[in-house]
């Protein structure tokens, strides 16, 4: 733009009134110019605006989707690897209760036994060895009872010893 206005200049200087007013008629020429390009990109800006925004919207909600799933991404990671933490130090801090609690239990059984209070092994030995008496007892007081009937019933007294043996059972 400047080197047409030198252009025109330097043809119509050949006289100095006239190069004065070429030059004055150039520069509102080209302001005139100047002025139309500006309502030009003003009218351009107002029709593709929209567009433009609109464009602009949707390269904005695709960032922004982008930006959203890294972000899950990275909160899923750090919440996978809270949660094995968290799982390690629960496992670590379980071992430790159960040292505590095996050590516990340790020295109850030894002050137990130095009172002479006895082990749940040993009152579940004794119940064993009680149920082993009591079925040997019954069996015993079957077979006792069966062979002083027959005895009796030789004898002829079956009856009176029939009732002591019921009156026996119903004691037991």
């Amino acid at each position: 733009m400047v080197k047409k206005l030198k252009q025109m200049a330097e043809k119509q200087a050949g006289s100095s009134g006239l190069f004065d007013s070429a030059l004055a008629s150039t520069v509102k020429d080209s302001a005139q110019q100047i002025w139309l390009a500006g309502l030009g990109a003003f009218s351009k800006a107002q029709e593709e605006g929209g567009k433009v925004f609109d464009a602009l919207v949707k390269e904005g909600v695709s960032l922004q989707r982008k930006t959203q799933a890294v972000a899950e991404e990275k909160i899923g990671e750090v919440t996978s690897r809270m949660s094995n933490m968290a799982g390690d130090v629960s496992a670590k801090a379980g071992q430790q209760w159960d040292k505590l609690e095996s050590i516990f239990e340790e020295r109850v059984s030894k002050a137990l036994g130095k009172l002479g209070v006895p082990s749940a092994k040993d009152v579940d030995a004794l119940t064993k060895r009680i149920d082993e008496l009591s079925a040997q007892v019954a069996k015993l007081s079957k077979s006792a009872p069966a062979k002083a009937t027959a005895a009796k019933a030789v004898n002829g007294v079956a009856k009176p010893a029939a009732k002591r043996t019921a009156a026996r059972k119903s004691a037991a």
